[in-house]
């Protein structure tokens, strides 16, 4: 582990390892506040993000235990104001599609990201959003539908999502430590900092609040809280002598229910991914493993086990897009399964420097050449400054700033590059580069804005129609 920190340059990282309903390690590594020298402990809470997700779908099976949800009924029987883009959908979708991530639609997450929408105003913006594959046609991520399949759980319990889970997993599964937002995990004594790698560098970052879009991705956890969770799924849903969920319900979120992204590509030892409800669902060299992985602002995580081998293991870390989860897992994994162990972490490192290769010669490419680039745009700064706005995606105001241009967005400022015409480039958090274009009319006045928002395969542009006073 400490060989490994240094490797893939993360402050601090947790982990806890079980076998055979016994914890049989719990230990933490490196620091939670790396200013300070505070050193990560087994108490230490950390951002899970997505490893949320099976909490959801575990807290929808129960509610099916108990006759009060159909997850293959649709979702318009109990919301019937809920409204897709596509109509088809709209009618048929259901909590089980939610959870499995067939909706249709791509990410769509700067909507959310940053926002102060509620729960209940990004429901309400559904019906804007473009879905890119045909419903139920193709697995793809999608975190506001997790979000409304956990508003959906909380309305027909009589509460709310939050409520739901402490109750009926955290209470009974005594995780007496997690809990659903980083502003209460702040008033903790032991919680780990953010970092991201920024300009070659492991640097601190402020918390992302997750709240709005809470069931996705919003909870906070130790790995002693979380080894309990994990011992439920392989003591067949009962924990200390209670069945907290029945075996079916729990068969049912193991169960593949539509083919994903595999953890690692081209690998002979992960050769297929599926995802059930919750969790995503892989044999590794040969042996049944669910799992799921969490990423926000600042945090990893990883969450695994193995039914037939009775083996779980979570590993929490504090620092943004890490691989140290997966080479840790898969390390363990090997060790305890008496297989020769692979060098996970050297085959990585190749992988990623292949891909930032290829990353850096596509982008090369994509880049306009030096003689075509335009030393200033073809309209004074000025007429490309207003307010734009999408039914969907809200507000993005464009401002002048020292003679430059920026965006504002959900409370972000995202500062902009011209690069040639009327193309420009702004960079968005985490960080990442996004192509933006201004759209003049026929009399050459500027009437929209379009970025591409959604990575996925077949996503359109996201187009912001400029506001003027006489409409």
């Amino acid at each position: 582990m400490e060989q490994q920190l240094n490797v893939w340059k993360v402050p601090g990282a947790a982990v806890a390892i079980i076998k055979d309903q016994e914890i049989i390690l719990a230990n933490g590594y490196g620091y939670r506040d790396k200013e300070s020298g505070l050193k990560v402990t087994p108490n230490t809470l950390f951002a899970i993000a997505s490893c949320t997700k099976a909490f959801t779908a575990m807290v929808a099976e129960q509610l099916a235990d108990e006759g009060m949800l159909d997850l293959d009924a649709p979702i318009k029987n109990y919301m019937p104001h809920f409204k897709m883009y596509d109509s088809f959908a709209t009618e048929r979708i259901t909590i089980r599609d939610m959870l499995c991530h067939r909706s249709g639609l791509p990410r769509h997450d700067a909507i959310w990201y940053n926002s102060k929408l509620t729960r209940e105003e990004i429901i309400e913006r559904l019906e804007y959003l473009e879905p890119n594959q045909d419903f139920r046609a193709k697995g793809q991520y999608q975190n506001i539908m997790y979000m409304v399949a956990g508003y959906l759980v909380g309305k027909l319990a009589g509460s709310s999502w939050e409520q739901r889970v402490q109750e009926r997993i955290f209470a009974p599964l005594h995780m007496k430590s997690s809990c659903f937002s980083v502003d209460e995990m702040q008033l903790r004594d032991d919680y780990a900092l953010a970092y991201i790698d920024k300009n070659g560098e492991t640097q601190q970052i402020p918390f992302r609040n997750m709240d709005s879009i809470g069931p996705a991705g919003s909870i906070n956890s130790n790995i002693i809280d979380m080894a309990n969770w994990i011992m439920l799924h392989l003591n067949r849903g009962m924990l200390d002598g209670k069945q907290i969920v029945s075996e079916g319900r729990l068969d049912d979120m193991h169960t593949p229910h539509i083919p994903c992204e595999p953890s690692l590509w081209g690998k002979k030892e992960l050769p297929l991914s599926c995802y059930g409800l919750g969790w995503c669902i892989e044999p590794y060299r040969g042996h049944q493993m669910l799992h799921h992985s969490g990423g926000i602002d600042g945090f990893t995580s990883l969450v695994s086990f193995l039914p037939h081998d009775n083996i779980g293991i979570v590993i929490l870390t504090n620092k943004l897009a890490s691989h140290l989860p997966k080479v840790v897992t898969y390390n363990i994994v090997d060790r305890l399964l008496g297989l020769k162990e692979i060098d996970w972490s050297g085959q990585i490192q190749k992988d990623q420097e292949k891909w930032e290769e290829q990353l850096n010669k596509q982008h090369d490419s994509n880049e306009p050449s030096i003689n075509n680039i335009e030393s200033n745009p073809p309209h004074p700064l000025i007429e490309y400054i207003g307010t734009y706005k999408h039914p969907g995606y809200g507000t993005m105001y464009v401002e002048l700033e020292k003679e430059h241009l920026q965006f504002r967005y959900n409370s972000m400022t995202l500062p902009v590059t011209h690069i040639q015409g009327d193309l420009f480039e702004t960079l968005y958090e985490l960080p990442m580069k996004l192509k933006a274009s201004f759209h003049a009319d026929s009399n050459g006045n500027i009437h929209s804005l379009s970025l591409p928002l959604n990575m996925e395969v077949g996503a359109k542009e996201t187009v912001f129609a400029k506001m003027f006073a006489d409409r």
